[in-house]
């Protein structure tokens, strides 16, 4: 009679866990299932013919993620259920070999990280001496594994081509890599010594992978939008930092104030907006 008791009290509670966790899945944060975003394909580019291009140039900019407007691309610095930001996408992609890597002094994309190299970046691996709490006390060395924390992006490089469609008779813009800068941390003291040039990513290879990353709308949350349309629409903040030239060189190699460095940025982007106006007088 025991053992049938205790065979019914443990079906009771397999019922009952198993009845839980059938209610726990049909849980719906929200009013409505959102299929929208996840399955979001990519606009393809115009197909665009050598001759059609009248006039090109090439840039090159730096995106602050502490400036107001691109928030959305470094929060949620932790990731939540529908949310993660423009970095732990783009590290999760690398980590799974759905994004290539690219060497962050080759913007030109030929020479691709290694398994291993992109393993070291993404995680800090050191030795440290912590004290026994056995008897007789001692020193003993200990390998600490610490991965990379992607709130420490604060900056991306984006390469971009500026051109003229006269088959369309437009201006147009597209980005070709985006490279993150990662704050170089000092271990011991915790203090920023520098930038790091991470790795460049080839921004039509990400393309897929952006579309159904979601990116939060402070104005209405039913319309939220990824970062590809954040890309495409140019809904961000950034300043030029390079123009292609004969000297390959930066603003800053010739500009050494700051504010004449953001003056000159201003003057390339006024250049192009002029080029632009001029093609359109009549």
């Amino acid at each position: 009679m025991k053992n049938l008791l205790t065979l019914f009290a443990l079906g009771f509670v397999l019922a009952c866990s198993s009845n839980n966790s059938l209610f726990a899945q049909n849980v719906l944060d929200g009013v409505y299932v959102k299929e929208h975003y996840p399955t979001r394909k990519v606009v393809p580019y115009t197909h665009l013919r050598e001759a059609d291009v009248m006039w090109a140039t090439r840039i090159w900019r730096k995106l602050d993620l502490r400036e107001k407007i691109n928030h959305p691309l470094y929060y949620p610095t932790e990731p939540i259920k529908n949310r993660r930001s423009l970095t732990q996408v783009i590290l999760e992609a690398v980590k799974e070999g759905s994004l290539t890597a690219y060497d962050p002094l080759d913007d030109e994309f030929t020479m691709t990280l290694t398994k291993a190299e992109i393993e070291r970046k993404l995680n800090f691996i050191d030795t440290l001496y912590i004290e026994d709490p056995e008897p007789p006390y001692e020193m003993k060395m200990q390998v600490v594994d610490e991965p990379f924390n992607p709130a420490n992006v604060k900056e991306f490089r984006l390469k971009e081509d500026w051109f003229f469609d006269r088959q369309k008779s437009v201006l147009e813009v597209r980005i070709i890599g985006i490279q993150p800068v990662a704050d170089n941390i000092d271990r011991t003291t915790g203090e920023v010594r520098g930038k790091e040039p991470m790795f460049w990513v080839y921004f039509p290879e990400a393309r897929n992978i952006f579309a159904s990353a979601e990116v939060f709308n402070r104005q209405n949350d039913a319309e939220r939008r990824t970062l590809e349309d954040i890309f495409w629409k140019r809904m961000f903040g950034s300043y030029i930092y390079k123009e292609k030239n004969v000297y390959d060189r930066l603003i800053s190699d010739y500009m050494l104030n700051g504010i004449d460095q953001l003056l000159e940025a201003e003057r390339i982007k006024e250049e192009i907006f002029i080029l632009e106006h001029d093609l359109w007088e009549y």
